[in-house]
């Protein structure tokens, strides 16, 4: 080539020209091979190309073997040539590239690791869930330990005084007998004894339990660790850079260039950004009808350009860069951008639109992924086919991704591809949606905030709510799940989450935020995952097979109509599963009444005495209070007289339920306010009649 253009032969471009289109024939004949079909001849004679006609003499004859500037290379076998070659056996830890062997596995195979991998982590989830109930047994142990240690400390000063007592009696009696020498008092010294060492007991195996717990836990955080890098690996089998089509994309604008007689030069950055295979096979057909299109219509001719005070080559830029749950891939130019009034009388012309209709202009720039839509002047083979944009958003939606046109006439057009990634693995923040709960993923979330913070002083749910200077419009969760007749409440519980994705902001109110999980994406399959918005599925803790979402996607939707304002006093009707709190100091009665009450299909919260009880409805308002009479610190008499002094909690029905049957605790009960009073044993029915009772009541 260095001797062509230094004999003048032929202008560098041409020789240039020449040899790129012999290297992209070369490239399709390679793919075609590689692909088992056959190779079609070059689509240029040498007699059409006088760049061709000189270069191929050249390079293929010796004819011009004695031109001093041009080199004939003698090629030899390489089993010869690997005889004259030194020692080449890399060192010992060397990292030469012999070391780095490669291996082909079949797709369904890596599918399947990243299954099992994924079952793993289901697992193990499942046991940190567990041993999150252990923990919280244990500290019931500890309370209850902590409370037999004092009610034992209690008996012992009443033995102490009836000694004293006793002690006292002998002296009158009969000085002859000491105290410890009466089996009374004997026998009830050694059982105080024999209960405080027996607590002693249950306070180091607790403390022992405690301990094990500690190190279990330790353990499994350092298991989170490897099956989150194990996963990780398992992932990149099946993902590949974007630098694997970049050259295909060169050849497409090359051969879209020359085709069109302009001169363009395409930039590429972000190659290094890793896809998955799959989305990679099916985004190059895309791609290339988007570039062929920058080329053709998008790039004017030299002479134009030269008019508009452009420079004679025309830019074309794709760029990547990831974005929370997308890749953002861009495609730009610098060209005339897009003719909306052409745009518009091809729509006319084909039927699209009537003469009626009044789009806005990124309405209109969205007509162009219509099938049989094209604004080109003449039908070649590059343009005017109506063909190719109508692929673009036909094969993005197949792999679940979205693109986005905005346009400048005179500056250029900027397509915005999102693209789907494969999550696995992810973090993921839990919500509760009335009696829902969705996993949310954390790279979404830019800040919580209280969820009084998205209502007005009257109760009402606000359209849109600022922070740190930016705006955002609020959606309750329910009502963007399709649930408009949802009542967004102003509870302690209730969260505002402000989420993110690239340029869109939205504030999401959800009624509770029950923490972070590391979750497994499950794919959903075609028919559910086509919704939008929903990224896949997973598996709890608890069994349970919760869908993954995306509230941003949902927001975007314009036909969610107002959200109904918040209730601005306790008694209006709430549509939601009515909520139920236990107070009990027992730990087995709380237990089974949730049970009992989850199975009915309540919500249910639990207190161990009555200031456990006023921090729980202060968090969230029940619609019925199951009580029990004697507890520490607050008793259920003095919980039922400080709730009917609050007027915001007055109106809440009490269940008493007691082993007190006497006829005077009844009738005291019925004074302070208490709808019922049930004494122990209690019948199931009969309880959760009584319940259905107070929230018919409470709802009307």
């Amino acid at each position: 080539m260095e001797a062509l253009v230094d004999h003048g032969d032929v202008p560098a471009s041409d020789a240039l020209n020449a040899l790129d289109e012999r290297f992209d024939h070369l490239a399709l004949a390679t793919e075609a091979l590689q692909k088992g079909q056959p190779v079609q001849s070059e689509p240029r004679s040498d007699a059409a190309d006088p760049g061709a006609q000189t270069l191929a003499p050249d390079l293929l004859s010796s004819d011009r073997a004695s031109d001093a500037s041009v080199q004939t290379l003698e090629l030899t076998p390489l089993s010869s040539r690997a005889a004259q070659l030194p020692d080449a056996t890399p060192a010992p830890g060397g990292s030469g590239v012999r070391d780095q062997a490669l291996l082909r596995i079949r797709a369904e195979v890596a599918d399947r690791l990243v299954n099992q991998a994924g079952e793993i982590s289901i697992a193990r989830s499942r046991i940190e869930t567990e041993m999150e109930a252990f923990e919280r047994g244990l500290s019931e142990l500890a309370v209850t330990t902590g409370r037999v240690r004092e009610q034992l400390h209690e008996i012992a000063i009443q033995a102490e005084s009836q000694l004293q007592s006793r002690l006292s009696q002998l002296k009158s009696d009969d000085a002859n007998f000491d105290p410890l020498e009466f089996d009374r008092y004997t026998r009830l010294q050694e059982l105080t004894r024999m209960i405080a060492e027996g607590v002693g007991d249950v306070a180091a195996v607790q403390q022992g339990l405690a301990r094990t717990l500690e190190h279990t836990t330790a353990s499994l955080a350092e298991q989170r660790r490897i099956d989150r890098e194990h996963h990780h690996d398992l992932m990149r089998l099946r993902a590949a850079p974007f630098s694997t089509i970049t050259e295909r994309l060169y050849r497409t604008v090359r051969q879209a260039t020359r085709g069109s007689g302009k001169k363009v030069e395409l930039t590429i950055r972000g190659g290094h950004v890793e896809i998955n295979r799959t989305v990679i096979e099916r985004l190059i057909a895309p791609l290339e009808h988007v570039l062929r299109n920058a080329v053709v219509h998008g790039i004017e001719p030299v002479e134009e350009r030269r008019r508009a005070g452009k420079p004679d080559v025309g830019m074309v830029t794709v760029a990547l860069r990831p974005e929370a749950t997308e890749i953002r891939l861009t495609v730009s130019d610098d060209g005339a951008g897009l003719d909306i009034a052409r745009i518009r009388d091809k729509a006319l012309a084909r039927g699209l639109l009537t003469p009626e209709q009044s789009l806005l202009d990124e309405e209109l720039m969205q007509l162009i992924f219509s099938h049989g839509l094209s604004t080109a002047e003449e039908i070649t083979g590059l343009s005017g086919r109506g063909v190719g944009m109508d692929i673009v958003m036909s094969e993005l939606g197949a792999i679940g991704g979205r693109v986005k046109v905005t346009s400048k006439r005179g500056k250029g057009a900027y397509f915005s591809f999102f693209l789907p990634v494969t999550l696995g693995i992810t973090q993921a923040l839990l919500v509760r949606a009335g009696i829902d709960v969705f996993p949310i993923p954390t790279v979404l979330v830019g800040q919580v905030l209280a969820g009084r913070s998205a209502h007005d002083q009257a109760g009402r749910l606000r359209e849109s709510i600022e922070h740190l200077g930016r705006r955002y419009r609020v959606h309750y969760l329910p009502v963007l799940l399709g649930k408009l007749d949802a009542t967004a409440e102003a509870t302690r519980a209730s969260r505002v989450l402000l989420l993110r994705a690239g340029d869109e902001r939205v504030a999401v109110l959800v009624d509770e935020v029950l923490g972070s999980r590391e979750i497994m994406v499950k794919d959903v399959g075609a028919q559910i995952g086509s919704v939008r918005g929903i990224l896949g599925a997973t598996v709890l803790g608890d069994g349970r097979g919760v869908l993954i979402i995306n509230p941003i996607e949902f927001a975007r939707r314009g036909d969610i109509r107002a959200i109904p304002a918040a209730a601005a006093h306790p008694a209006e009707v709430s549509a939601r599963t009515p909520l139920v709190l236990v107070v009990d100091d027992s730990l087995t009665v709380r237990k089974f009444t949730t049970r009992l009450l989850a199975r009915e299909g309540f919500r249910v919260t639990t207190a161990r005495d009555g200031v456990e009880a006023l921090d729980q409805v202060r968090v969230a308002l029940p619609d019925v209070i199951l009580l029990d009479i004697e507890m520490p610190r607050m008793d259920g008499f003095d919980l039922t007289r400080v709730l009917h002094s609050d007027p915001r909690t007055a109106g809440i029905p009490i269940i008493m339920i007691t082993s007190r049957t006497a006829e005077k605790h009844r009738q005291y009960a019925m004074d302070l306010g208490v709808r019922v009073y049930l004494g122990k044993p209690y019948s199931e029915r009969e309880l959760m009649t009584h319940i259905a009772h107070c929230t018919e009541r409470r709802a009307a």
